[in-house]
Order: structure tokens, then C-alpha cells, then sequence
């Protein structure tokens, strides 16, 4: 068993002829609030596809709290909550109902699934609008609802995938300080995928993933400071240029 929960090594992937994935490797630990950061199109998504089998890695390993996603997919994935960069939410039905939905594909009882949805709901203010079908709440709304969904069958680990594409400056700033106060009070490990440079504070892991290599893992200051510029946005344009 390892202290990680996610460790990646040596993964690479290709879709045909072209490599998306080379080498990737590093572990996100309970607690962290790991930022992984690229240009669109730098294997994000791919690397994301991998970890929730949506694609299937055939080299390197991933594991999940000291589960292999290939030879114990169930545990693995059991472990962690998603919020896919494309809004998955029925919004047909309530809110409530996508919560219990979901619950129910994890195989919790309909009563415990509503208890602990309405707990998450009221967690993300939004115990309101549990009623409410979901094409009736605002972009930054139904991101909060994903996330609350997401954690219904309490993770260790919470993936985020570009999650805050298309919402204002306000909700953005909402969602960030959600996830990282879900990470000082729960011990939630968090990888959280963008291309938004100020998306990673000083606070932060950064890993800097470009044309399917990473190119630096650390917190934060020290990613800056072995590059030799001012702040991570030099740092990201240094480390970049380097590997064109």
C-alpha cells in the first residue's frame, strides 16, 4: 500500500500514430490541492480518460489508494469523484433526483443517497434549489451541483477537469474556494486540470504538463523558483519555450 491517492508512473498513450501521453508520472496525496496545468490539447483530458478507465492504459501503471485501476478497477474507482469538463447532469431532472441518481450507481440505499445528497447540497449552498430541475440553475450553480454529486459517496480523491470553463469571475472563485476548503477540512486529495495559470496559487502543487510530458512537479514557489522567473506564469512561458 502506498501514502498516495493517485500515483501514476510511466504512463504513456497514443492514438494511433500519434503519442498524446509520454512517460507521465506523479502522485497526488490526501490533502493536496494539485493543480495540473497545460495549454489545451497538452493531454489533460487523455491523462483524465486514463485515471477513470474511461480509456484503457496499456503502459505504466495507476493506482488508487494502493489500487491498480487495471486489476482492481472497482476499488479504484469506488475511491474517487469526477467532474468531467463537459456537464453530465440530467437536466430534465431535479436536482435531487441527479443526486439520488448517482448514489444509486455507486449501490447506496435511495435513503442514504438522498440523506447524503441534501447534506451536500446544503455543504454548497444550494439546499435551496434541490426541487428545481437542473436547466433551471445557472452555469456556476450546476458546476456546484456536479461537484456536490461528486463527493455523495464520500471520495478520498477528487478529479476536476477544466471545471471552470464557461463560468464568470465570481463562480469561479466560489468553486476554487469550495474545493480547497474540501481539502483543509475533509483531507481531500484533488487534482484539478486547467489552463488557467491563476487557477494555481502559491499554495498549490503544480505539475506542468506539455505535449504529453511533464515538465516540473512541485508546489508552487519551488516550480518558480527552479525556473529562474518571477511568478508561475514565467515560469509556465520558460519551461514551455524550452520544449517546443
Amino acid at each position: 500500500m502506498t501514502d498516495a491517492a493517485l500515483d501514476v508512473a510511466g504512463l504513456s498513450h497514443a492514438f494511433g500514430p500519434r503519442k498524446v501521453l509520454s512517460d507521465v508520472a506523479f502522485r497526488v496525496r490526501p490533502g493536496d490541492f494539485t493543480v495540473l496545468l497545460g495549454l489545451n490539447g497538452a493531454g489533460k483530458t487523455t491523462l483524465f480518460a486514463l485515471v477513470t478507465r474511461l480509456f484503457h492504459s496499456r503502459s505504466g501503471t495507476i493506482a488508487v489508494f494502493g489500487h491498480d485501476i487495471r486489476r482492481d478497477s472497482s476499488a479504484a474507482l469506488a475511491r474517487m469523484g469526477v467532474v468531467f469538463q463537459q456537464s453530465t447532469l440530467d437536466l430534465d431532472l431535479t436536482v435531487a433526483q441527479n443526486m439520488a441518481y448517482h448514489g444509486a450507481l455507486h449501490g447506496m440505499p435511495l435513503r442514504l443517497a438522498r440523506e447524503r445528497g441534501a447534506a451536500e447540497l446544503e455543504r454548497s449552498g444550494l439546499a435551496a434549489r434541490a426541487k428545481d430541475r437542473a436547466r433551471l440553475l445557472s452555469g456556476g450553480q450546476r458546476r456546484r451541483v456536479e461537484l456536490a454529486r461528486a463527493l455523495i459517496h464520500q471520495p478520498g480523491l477528487l478529479l476536476l477537469d477544466e471545471p471552470t470553463v464557461g463560468l464568470d469571475i465570481e463562480s469561479r472563485r466560489g468553486l476554487l474556494a469550495h474545493v480547497r476548503g474540501l481539502c483543509a477540512e475533509r483531507g481531500l486529495a484533488v487534482l484539478w486540470a486547467t489552463h488557467l495559470i491563476d487557477e494555481a496559487d502559491e499554495r498549490a502543487r503544480v505539475i506542468v504538463l506539455h505535449k504529453g510530458v511533464v515538465l516540473a512537479d512541485g508546489p508552487v514557489p519551488e516550480v518558480v523558483a527552479a525556473s529562474g522567473a518571477s511568478d508561475l506564469r514565467g515560469a509556465f512561458d520558460a519551461l514551455t519555450a524550452a520544449k517546443p
